[in-house]
């Protein structure tokens, strides 16, 4: 198993084109197996909202046990639970090869997908995450800022989308910009002779992912900067869709292969010609490094992209054990407050980011294990704001703590979340571009 690599022996495949996994009374047995034995435990009451809103549940039932919870009321915990992956990742001691075989995320999943099947899933929540048609029509106009990005920033505006939407007026709503991260990339790529390793071809294919290319075009362009100031050849694939993480957090499984099949031939592709794989977004390499193949474990092509995709600082890291990586650095960065966004912890690569940027002289870094509650629609949404922001505050009392030169999360959306909710105003940064900035490049 090559470095990095995500692959998990013991977690089963997600079954979900099997009838049984859309059974609402099966959904309701297991339901309250699991809630049962998280009961019995209650070692994630910490992680996010979903556990004490089941511990809650049972305490209050006439048993105090989940026999006294009313099947009605399974749901709510489902809908506090964002698929962040830490409770199986760092906390269950059920889970496979154990003979309970707990797998609580992925049967909140299969919740969300039964409930997404029977027709119960928000409007809302379907337009914010069609992530690619929201960034299209967007960005199609250059004067964006007086578009979309005005509306999104008017307290009327904002209003009405609470009415209308269910959005909460407090929570910040990312930019788009007409100058996406394709568009700029155009004057950006060009040839490089790049050096070969036995992890790493040197050859980078970029995914841009939606956010990055319409959101955040910026933090793409920063890293095909760095990338090639480190002489690595950086080249884009001629077409890339959504990688399916929004649809798959919503429970439209269907979605999820059928932007797969736009994605991976063309992946696939580019591992042919030699290229390794990154993504600017923690969320966009997990669904290539875990969710697709435990959804198409037999898929061929899934698996050769799986075992190509690299989060950009695991490597870089992989290019400096090879002694690869340019150290000649401009600038330090001083004191960052670096929170590890939860879908890059899962990926079990280790704290990469902090160990590039620990690399720039004069520089110190306060790493934060701690989720940010924002989980890309979680935050916004108006039922769900007060424990988005709740969950967010021991990371923001951190921060105000010391406080830093430098906010920092390979998650934009997770930075931004602290940054609102920190007393102290501080900027929230990515990684990537506070290693363009410690190059002076």
């Amino acid at each position: 198993m090559r470095e990095g690599s995500l692959e998990a022996p013991t977690r089963h495949p997600l079954d979900w084109q099997c009838d049984d996994f859309y059974s609402l009374d099966s959904l309701h047995s297991e339901l309250e197996r699991v809630y049962d034995i998280c009961h019995g435990c209650r070692r994630c009451v910490s992680l996010c909202n979903a556990f004490p809103t089941l511990f809650d549940l049972v305490d209050e039932s006439p048993t105090m046990e989940v026999d006294g919870v009313a099947k009605a009321d399974y749901a709510k915990v489902v809908d506090q639970c964002y698929l962040c992956d830490l409770c199986y990742m760092t906390k269950c001691p059920y889970v496979p090869p154990h003979p309970w075989n707990v797998d609580f995320p992925h049967l909140m999943l299969r919740a969300k997908a039964v409930k997404f099947k029977q027709g119960k899933t928000r409007f809302r929540d379907k337009v914010l995450s069609s992530t690619d048609a929201l960034g299209r029509a967007s960005t199609l106009i250059p004067a964006v800022d007086l578009g979309v990005n005005a509306i999104n920033k008017s307290p009327a505006a904002r209003k009405l989308m609470r009415k209308v939407l269910g959005i909460h007026p407090d929570a910040t709503l990312p930019e788009f910009h007409h100058r996406t991260a394709r568009r700029r990339a155009r004057g950006l790529l060009g040839p490089r002779q790049a050096e070969a390793t036995e992890t790493t071809t040197g050859k980078v294919a970029l995914f841009v992912t939606c956010y990055g290319n319409y959101n955040k075009p910026q933090i793409a362009e920063d890293l095909i900067r760095v990338f090639q100031h480190n002489n690595l050849q950086v080249i884009l694939a001629d077409r890339e869709v959504c990688c399916g993480m929004p649809k798959l957090e919503l429970g439209d499984l269907d979605a999820v292969p059928e932007a797969a099949l736009v994605n991976i031939p063309i992946l696939e592709a580019l591992v042919d010609q030699g290229c390794d794989i990154v993504a600017p977004v923690p969320s966009c390499v997990l669904m290539f490094k875990q969710e697709l193949p435990l959804m198409l474990p037999d898929h061929q092509g899934v698996k050769r992209v799986q075992r190509a995709m690299f989060d950009p600082f695991e490597y870089l890291m992989l290019r400096h054990k090879a002694g690869l990586l340019n150290t000649d650095f401009k600038n330090p960065l001083g004191d960052i407050s670096y929170q590890v966004a939860c879908h890059l912890r899962v990926q079990n690569i280790g704290l990469k980011t902090r160990d590039v940027l620990s690399l720039v002289p004069d520089t110190e870094i306060d790493v934060i294990e701690r989720c940010s509650g924002h989980d890309g629609t979680y935050g916004v949404r108006d039922e769900f704001r007060d424990a988005s922001v709740k969950i967010a505050r021991p990371v923001a009392r951190r921060v105000d703590q010391r406080p830093p030169r430098h906010l920092a999360s390979d998650c934009p959306m997770a930075a931004q979340q602290v940054a609102d909710v920190a007393i102290v105003d501080v900027l929230p940064e990515h990684p990537m571009s506070l290693l363009r900035l410690a190059y002076g490049i």
